[in-house]
């Protein structure tokens, strides 16, 4: 068997397991968020906040709700990091943004955060803050979850299969996760344009 080959059929491997009740939920609290007029803040790190940008994008364009990842403002971002601390990027900027009870944390994340671990400790901080203040919290993560699977209120943990490939699958299935949501006839307002084109 090739590498490809190996690799996809992990993929269906994983599609087979992973959690649709969860996911279920995660399209009724976006939704929830939409009916409060909430926001929804993206938080990942590394290619995870790359999928955040793209998330942001689908999100505020398909669903029609207000969207941020703080790591797209790469000023603020790198000032705070070298100013304050690489702990305290996520939770200062979400202090500045006054985050509510009516907003959303959506992490992504193959460790899901862990302080005893020193993994991503600035996520760890962030759900800390958004619990504190009532935030709604959600994630897409891999290996156990970690911290954001001990409080979200509904978290995909992306099946781990062959551990070698832990990371590559979590961000992965991150995008597959997000575009089923917005695609979720309970969240979605707009067409996409090669769907529109298509009709």
């Amino acid at each position: 068997m090739s590498y490809a080959e190996k690799h996809l059929n992990e993929a269906v491997e994983i599609i087979k397991r992973m959690d649709v009740r969860a996911i279920e939920k995660m399209a009724d609290l976006i939704a929830q968020v939409k009916i409060d007029s909430g926001r929804i803040f993206f938080l990942g790190v590394g290619g995870s906040a790359g999928n955040c940008s793209h998330a942001v994008n689908d999100f505020r364009k398909i669903v029609g709700i207000e969207s941020y990842a703080p790591t797209d403002n790469v000023s603020e971002l790198t000032a705070r990091a070298n100013d304050e601390g690489w702990v305290s990027i996520f939770i200062e900027w979400l202090k500045v943004s006054k985050l509510t009870s009516k907003d959303m944390l959506f992490i992504f994340s193959v460790g899901g955060g862990n302080l005893e671990k020193n993994i991503s400790p600035n996520l760890v901080e962030a759900l800390k803050y958004g619990k504190s203040v009532g935030s709604k919290v959600i994630g897409v993560v891999g290996r156990d979850g970690g911290y954001t699977a001990q409080v979200a209120d509904s978290c995909v943990v992306v099946p781990t299969v062959n551990t070698d490939n832990v990371t590559p699958h979590s961000e992965a299935f991150q995008a597959v996760v997000w575009h089923l949501l917005v695609s979720h006839p309970k969240l979605k307002i707009h067409q996409t344009k090669w769907e529109s084109t298509a009709k």
